[in-house]
């Protein structure tokens, strides 16, 4: 029997991509993260200038912090302008993984910039600078509120896109970075302890790393090409086996293009007096329904007899292709 296959176009049934949106939602997306992008750089500069004049390290730290804000921004803006253009030559994809660059972009400057502050943080902690207290609280409060505001944009836009969330993890990090200077340069206003401030910049490295490896973590699946979170690809398997008419699903791979979007493809094996392709529209029905995955190639053929010779029921076994699922034998 010929295989009976199903092209990626058409596997796209009701629901759309759970992840990032084309057309009216990109456009919102730069408008939502250019503005936070300007509030973010004019910010930066002042408070570039009053952490000198302060000899504050928490507030330099919340600058470079910012520059890093604004140069995630930046990254996403073009990430989300390369993943929008349409699939040609070679890139029969796209350049969607551009979103997924700038993720493990984002996510390798929090680790370099945590270090970096880590070092400085410590220094500081051991031989404390004169640090002047009210113009860091007056400044660190300041910077809340723009960040604040900046955070509230970039939560407009469309957080399913790892790119997005880089960029958004940067600024949301500032934000705390900002609250833990405010209480440090209260305690050095009203007590002297001028450790305080280096101690804010330290708990802020902690968060930064811990974003920084989140971003890399995630990012990193899409990369290798691992299947999304929630989606085990064994469990996958041994629901579409399940149905009446399905003998062997092998060849099975379930991988992201970018965020949100899912892809999947498999061979499956029908019993003799199956249709396959009332078999292949069910499996695309199920997939789409109970796993989300509305873009999927299924090739599907024809067994010779009605249950695989020589298996034991139920039996999965690996091949040089990955994982076999076999049905048991079925009365019909």
């Amino acid at each position: 029997m010929g295989a009976h296959t199903h092209g990626p176009g058409e596997g796209h049934g009701g629901l759309g991509h759970s992840g990032h949106t084309h057309g009216v939602a990109e456009h919102a997306d730069r408008r939502w993260l250019s503005i936070a992008l300007a509030l973010i750089s004019g910010f930066m500069v002042i408070e570039v200038v009053v952490g000198i004049i302060a000899g504050s390290v928490a507030l330099l730290s919340d600058a470079a912090h910012m520059l890093t804000d604004a140069a995630s921004i930046v990254l996403a803006l073009i990430a989300i302008r390369l993943s929008a253009r349409p699939a040609r030559g070679g890139y029969t994809y796209g350049l969607k993984r551009s979103e997924i660059l700038s993720a493990q972009a984002n996510g390798l400057s929090l680790l370099l910039l945590g270090a970096y502050l880590g070092y400085e943080g410590v220094a500081r902690l051991i031989d404390p600078p004169e640090v002047t207290g009210g113009l860091v609280l007056t400044t660190a409060l300041a910077g809340v509120v723009v960040n604040l505001a900046a955070a509230w944009c970039m939560s407009r836009a469309n957080r399913a896109s790892l790119n997005v969330e880089g960029a958004f993890q940067h600024v949301l990090n500032d934000l705390y970075a900002f609250v833990a200077t405010a209480i440090a340069g209260l305690v050095v206003l009203t007590t002297g302890f001028a450790r305080a401030d280096a101690i804010a910049g330290l708990v802020v490295v902690v968060l930064m790393v811990k974003a920084g490896v989140d971003l890399l973590r995630a990012s990193g699946r899409v990369l290798l090409e691992a299947a999304p979170a929630g989606v085990e690809p064994d469990e996958v398997g041994g629901r579409m086996v399940a149905h009446g008419r399905v003998a062997e699903v092998h060849d099975l791979h379930v991988w992201q293009i970018t965020s949100g979007e899912v892809s999947l493809s498999a061979h499956v094996l029908v019993a003799a007096d199956g249709d396959c392709h009332a078999v292949r529209e069910d499996l695309e029905a199920v997939l789409r329904e109970e796993y989300g995955i509305t873009h999927t190639t299924l090739q599907v053929d024809h067994l010779d007899d009605l249950a695989p010779r020589g298996r034991e029921d139920g039996e999965h076994c690996l091949t040089a292709h990955g994982p076999v699922h076999r049905a048991a034998p079925r009365d019909r």
